[in-house]
């Protein structure tokens, strides 16, 4: 698989199930395919708990867009706080890729015609993971197959807003492209997000307030990656981010409204990608008792040969 320039890439947690949610989501999508599979080494064992050779994450390619599917145990359980919103151009394409999902999951809004889609439904797959699925045209989401939406409920609800534009600020190449407002006739405060599209680094994201009596709010088992080259990228988003310092660990961190992020250098990835397995065995026993990861200490991990 050619390099991916995606600077944020979302991450799905699973227990164990990664390789048969990676089978399924490909079918979802023409051009899609499973690209670089790591597996679990010895290194680190006693904190990942998994079984050296077996598989930690999977890279998956839905139609040029990157998600990494990680096997993590039982810890975490995704939640429909972030959701994976799919444009479908053409309605067979989107009915089968319903059929596949809902095979086993679990329905939140019909597939049905809605006041902004001739042809849409919310759905949890047999995995726990959310998709919406809606028919249109792509050009809509600015050109994505795939777009991150977060759902603000509970304690964040009424926050969508300000959290947004928390993240367009971070950024380059970001901006919020319309906001959608509740108008206070229903249980969401005049004024508060029923719908706000985003782009982040040039990629388009979702928003929504909830204050509906959700049993869910945004979960550890989804996080989004940066991608960084260098240190300093590394230090203006772990720092501008991180707002948990008990969750921080191995270069991941939850912000102040409690989404999780992986602020990940790209030495890191290529050295979990080396061919070499004394390589990827001397990367994952630097980083992994790191908290914010060291971009030298991880280069010079790659670079010892002796």
């Amino acid at each position: 698989m050619p390099q991916v320039r995606q600077k944020i890439v979302p991450h799905v947690w699973f227990d164990g199930s990664a390789e048969a949610a990676a089978r399924t989501y490909i079918e979802l999508l023409p051009n899609s395919r499973i690209g670089h599979v790591a597996r679990y080494a010895e290194a680190g064992r006693d904190q990942h708990g998994q079984p050296p050779g077996s598989v930690m994450s999977m890279e998956v390619m839905l139609d040029g867009y990157l998600l990494v599917l990680i096997n993590g145990g039982p810890a975490f359980r995704p939640t429909p706080a972030l959701s994976f919103f799919v444009m479908f151009e053409h309605a067979t394409d989107l009915d089968g890729a319903w059929q596949r999902l809902a095979d086993g999951g679990t329905i939140m809004m019909p597939l049905d015609r809605y006041d902004w889609s001739s042809r849409y439904g919310w759905l949890s797959d047999r995995h726990g993971v959310s998709w919406q699925l809606s028919l249109g045209t792509r050009a809509d989401v600015g050109g994505a197959a795939v777009s991150p939406s977060l759902l603000f409920t509970r304690t964040m609800a009424g926050r969508a807003e300000e959290a947004l534009r928390h993240y367009v600020s971070l950024f380059p190449g970001s901006s919020i492209e319309g906001v959608l407002r509740h108008d206070g006739s229903g249980v969401d405060a005049a004024g508060t997000v029923m719908h706000a599209q985003f782009q982040l680094a040039g990629q388009t994201f979702m928003a929504m307030d909830s204050a509906h009596a959700h049993d869910f709010s945004v979960s550890e088992a989804t996080s989004l990656m940066v991608l960084c080259d260098t240190q300093e990228e590394v230090d203006h988003y772990w720092d501008a981010l991180s707002a948990v310092p008990e969750a921080e660990a191995c270069g991941w961190l939850k912000d102040r409204y409690g989404l999780s992020w992986q602020i990940t250098p790209r030495a890191l990835i290529d050295g979990l990608k080396d061919p070499d397995p004394g390589v990827v065995q001397r990367v994952m026993e630097t980083f992994l008792p790191m908290k914010k990861l060291d971009v030298a200490e991880l280069e010079r991990a790659r670079g010892d040969r002796n």
